[in-house]
């Protein structure tokens, strides 16, 4: 049989993988499985995070039954930059490695072994169904079976043009078309059953793989990637219809933040679809938020059906859940409509992990997506492959809510460098040695991040312990 993993992984992983291999037939079946489950596009707008207008009755389910994480951060807030960095337990380098939403893991980082390679080397039988990686080559190999999407050739840079891969589903979306990328409108309401669009066929698909890896013998890893609330912002209409639009509250902070640097902009991915003017319009603003609460509901029921299922089929006993958001995203705040800069609303996630026998509730506990390899490392009881990982595991959380995970959090964005902790947000954008543009926001006082105070004198020795930090992080990253 050729074997599936490349000389170069084998190098990396010294006598741990060596170890793993020989013990590959005796793997203690009893150890935890891991559902693995990721949403695309989604900020903490769900009802356990404090947002009572929105209706996400499954995650906040979740969420009751195990821990909520507060601080949890992505490391790069565009999507397959940031899934090639967190499954692989890598940080991003600009501008040399995980900088866009086209990123390859497994060419911007070839010798690092993700994470379901490293599981499947363990004993794990591994799955990916849906969006999972960005590309669905991008390390095909590493995982027990071919990777599943609903549409294989349909997900790079023509994913959404109108309607090669039946993301529109009411006639009337084919009447608009944006002529530069020929992609529908940014969102449509269908009367269609939920298996119309992907999310459906995609739990359905999870489901049915659960049902089969309960019986394979060995512990499994099913990463199941949902595609909403990503745009356009489609979804059954009866998703819909449980929100009225004049009733859901508009962004309070409509205006640019005082002293915001020129390197922060809005995001401009939503003008590649129809029906997109002016994205400070207040009604265009409401539609948005109407379509995405309708996205956050509908991914809500699917991810629902999956934590059934693994409920019915008596696995939630033994197997850890992950739920998460690759990034934030702005939802007018500060105008700016989707992802693509650093500030809180783009790079703050939802992260819930639930793990059986263990603590349950919320945690302020700070962590970053490069930290998830190495907690399930720890939680699943498996070594750690070499000097690879740029985190580190959390799993002491699950013991003790309040355990110390680390002081700040580590962000990239196109040349900007951004340090996160419990009460500040501080980016830099350098030119060689010298730095031309900061911003400090101290969430004590300014949650919205409404004014920039890197210029006030009282915040200066938190300015340079910062930047300090960012110099000894980006230091240490390696090439």
């Amino acid at each position: 049989m050729k074997n599936r993993f490349p000389i170069k992984y084998t190098l990396l992983c010294g006598t741990a993988c060596c170890f793993s291999s020989m013990m590959r037939a005796q793997q203690d079946v009893s150890q935890m499985n891991v559902l693995f489950i990721m949403a695309d596009d989604m900020r903490p707008e769900l009802g356990c995070y404090g947002v009572k207008e929105v209706k996400t009755p499954n995650m906040d389910r979740l969420a009751a039954s195990g821990v909520l994480f507060q601080n949890a951060y992505c490391n790069i807030p565009v999507s397959g930059a940031s899934r090639a960095s967190l499954l692989t337990g890598v940080y991003p380098q600009y501008p040399n490695r995980f900088i866009s939403f086209s990123a390859y893991a497994s060419k911007d980082c070839p010798d690092a072994i993700p994470i379901s390679g490293w599981f499947t080397r363990n004993g794990y039988h591994t799955v990916s169904d849906g969006k999972v990686f960005h590309h669905m080559s991008d390390h095909a190999d590493s995982w027990s079976e071919p990777p599943y999407r609903n549409h294989p050739d349909g997900y790079d840079v023509y994913w959404a043009e109108y309607n090669k891969w039946e993301l529109w589903m009411n006639s009337e979306s084919g009447k608009t078309i944006n002529p530069k990328t020929m992609r529908g409108p940014f969102c449509e309401s269908a009367e269609v059953p939920d298996t119309a669009y992907d999310d459906g066929k995609l739990a359905n698909r999870a489901i049915r793989d659960l049902k089969r890896m309960k019986d394979t013998g060995k512990p499994f890893f099913l990463a199941c990637g949902f595609w909403k609330p990503h745009l356009p912002f489609n979804a059954p209409k009866k998703y819909w219809d449980l929100y009225k639009r004049e009733e859901i509250p508009l962004a309070a902070n409509r205006f640019r933040p005082e002293e915001l640097p020129e390197q922060v902009r809005n995001s401009t991915e939503i003008y590649a679809y129809a029906r997109v003017t002016d994205t400070s319009d207040i009604d265009f603003q409401r539609e948005v938020k109407h379509g995405y609460y309708a996205c956050l509901s509908y991914v809500d029921a699917q991810i629902g059906k999956v934590l059934d299922a693994l409920d019915e089929l008596g696995l939630s006993d033994n197997t850890i859940v992950v739920l998460l958001g690759d990034h934030g995203w702005n939802l007018g705040e500060h105008n700016f409509v989707g992802k693509h800069n650093l500030m809180n609303t783009s790079t703050h996630v939802p992260l819930i992990i639930r793990v059986p026998g263990m603590k349950k509730g919320k945690t302020k506990s700070m962590v970053e997506f490069v930290d998830l390899y190495p907690t399930l490392c720890e939680l699943c009881k498996l070594p750690v492959p070499g000097k690879q990982l740029s985190g580190q595991s959390f799993a002491g959380v699950f013991r003790n809510l309040k355990a110390k995970t680390k002081d700040e959090v580590y962000i990239q964005w196109e040349g900007g460098d951004n340090a996160v902790d419990q009460r500040y947000s501080y980016a830099e954008w350098m030119k060689g040695d010298v730095k031309k543009a900061g911003m400090l926001f101290d969430h004590r006082i300014d949650k919205a991040e409404n004014k920039n105070r890197i210029n006030e004198k009282k915040y200066k020795d938190k300015v340079e312990s910062l930047s300090s930090f960012i110099k000894v992080k980006k230091t240490s990253i390696k090439k």
